[in-house]
């Protein structure tokens, strides 16, 4: 079960300390409590803690047997919906981003993985970014999307990444608001490396908790935390700590706008106020003000951007030599 809401207090008298997922070391502390703000699947509470030697934050105990529980079937990744303003400007930017990216991978035909994938929407986008784009695939533990992305020509896998079994290697592999959602991103990067051809490229995306809202909101339910479906947060250093010990060599790296994260989390502001009201029927994320929120957040992190570190990072990585 999960720890009470006095947890701090407890640890204190206890001394209880839980071993981080990376190092394996009992050499961590107390770092927030939080809940599920966006999705209300339980009103209970949920640790966070650091591992400074680490860099990285984790929930404990991770509810890795509670999947069915903790993504609803109205989850945001499980169906299309209407696409925002907002969202069709960052797909438009993202289009450009995959041909960018695509562009300084040879060959004359490329594979592209998505791990998380879902119904297969990016790799629909990487193809249309790059003609040399002939075969996709899809890893995901949803079995319902197994139709759609068949239907669009993609190859879909179910299940975790660390147990598919994939045909030959890939040019490309996408890792998209993903690692931070594993128990282990140790092993899941371990296996990546094995499935990423010489030359070819890995594209992480993962919230950054050493961010303006992620401090402004360490006591109120951070977005960024999406408790309790994240498992294990980064900051830049033990992100490309990490991809080096597997193997992956970081290549770029760059922060992007956490507009999802200061407007889920300025909206749990509003409700405490009384002012709003999110349900499980009504998660956040549907909540009407969400695309004005967004393009809020959106407009003032890419104000600061040259100046800050938001909360979302980018990184590219290659095989190591």
């Amino acid at each position: 079960m999960n720890a009470p809401a006095h947890f701090p207090e407890l640890a204190e008298m206890t001394g209880y300390r839980p071993a981080c997922p990376l190092c394996g070391k009992a050499e961590t502390r107390f770092h927030a409590e939080a809940h599920d703000i966006e999705y209300c699947t339980s009103d209970e509470s949920w640790i966070w803690h650091a591992c400074d030697p680490c860099g990285v934050l984790f929930i404990d105990p991770m509810p890795v047997d509670r999947l069915g529980e903790i993504y609803p079937a109205n989850y945001y990744s499980y169906g299309a919906g209407k696409a925002s303003a907002v969202q069709k400007i960052k797909e438009a930017l993202d289009r450009r981003r995959f041909k960018s990216l695509l562009g300084a991978v040879p060959g004359e035909e490329l594979s592209v993985l998505d791990i998380g994938g879902g119904s297969g929407w990016l790799l629909d986008m990487v193809k249309s970014a790059d003609p040399r784009v002939t075969r996709t695939t899809v890893v995901d533990l949803d079995a319902g999307a197994a139709q759609l992305a068949r239907a669009k020509g993609h190859t879909f896998v179910q299940g975790r990444i660390e147990d598919a079994e994939l045909d030959g290697k890939f040019d490309f592999i996408l890792m998209l608001n993903l690692i931070e959602h594993v128990s282990d991103p140790r092993a899941m990067l371990a296996k990546v490396r094995r499935l990423l051809k010489p030359g070819g490229q890995l594209f992480i995306k993962t919230p950054n908790y050493a961010s303006l809202d992620a401090r402004l909101f360490r006591h109120r339910s951070w977005a960024g935390f999406h408790t309790p479906r994240h498992f294990v947060l980064f900051q830049r250093r033990s992100l490309e700590a990490l991809c080096r010990e597997c193997g992956l060599e970081p290549e770029s790296f760059s922060y992007t706008q956490g507009a999802p994260f200061w407007s889920v989390s300025l909206l749990e502001e509003l409700r405490k106020l009384g002012l709003v009201k999110i349900t499980a029927t009504r998660p956040a994320v549907a909540h009407p003000l969400i695309p004005l929120l967004q393009a809020a957040s959106a407009a003032f992190d890419l104000l600061r951007r040259p100046f800050a570190p938001l909360s979302q990072m980018e990184l590219v990585a290659r095989l190591a030599d």
